[in-house]
């Protein structure tokens, strides 16, 4: 079984944030596929569906970003899902917003959501996809720019982004390669 994770911040007043872009994918692919979020457990909404013939299980922490591990990792383990089946979405400052990377592993890169579920899970090794969110550049605090909303402008170019992002993921279960994936959804979203 596959697990798609989304990283954000749970309330009404995160929503459309940067840091909450992860949230954001799951949500259209759930819409998108007329899924919901109709489990909950370890401290994580959730849901099992099939999707292109492959049993997937869409997750998204009930706990605040910084403590995202404490849903992934329990739910991973109950499930008895392999580290090889996990793909991750979140923000990333270090992006052009725009842009997504996919990666096969890696370091948390200061970002606390993963900082969790890498001390969680006690690997790095999983797959992720980095969604640009570019940092602030008149001198706003990190913490103030990743929770305020996305302008009415940038929503266009982040709707597109979670659309490719959705597109990839999809891509990846109907393929199982994650490389191949990788090549060909990485990069700028025009």
């Amino acid at each position: 079984m596959k697990c798609i994770v989304g990283l954000g911040n749970i309330g009404k007043r995160f929503e459309q944030t940067r840091h909450n872009i992860g949230f954001e994918v799951i949500d259209f692919m759930l819409e998108q596929n007329r899924f919901s979020l109709d489990k909950q457990k370890f401290k994580g909404a959730y849901t099992i569906e099939r999707l292109a013939g492959e049993k997937v299980m869409f997750i998204e922490p009930m706990t605040m970003m910084n403590l995202s591990g404490e849903a992934v990792a329990p739910l991973m383990k109950y499930y008895d899902i392999d580290i090889e089946d996990l793909i991750v979405l979140y923000d990333d400052l270090d992006l052009p917003q725009g842009e997504i990377r996919l990666r096969q592993k890696g370091s948390a890169g200061g970002h606390n959501g993963m900082k969790s579920i890498i001390q969680m899970l006690g690997t790095d090794q999983f797959k992720r996809i980095r969604i640009g969110v570019d940092r602030p550049s008149n001198g706003m605090a990190i913490v103030d720019y990743v929770l305020q909303k996305f302008s009415n402008q940038e929503m266009e170019t982040m709707n597109k982004v979670i659309e490719h992002s959705a597109r990839a993921i999809e891509a990846y279960i109907e393929s199982n390669r994650f490389d191949r994936v990788m090549n060909e959804y990485n990069g700028e979203i025009k």
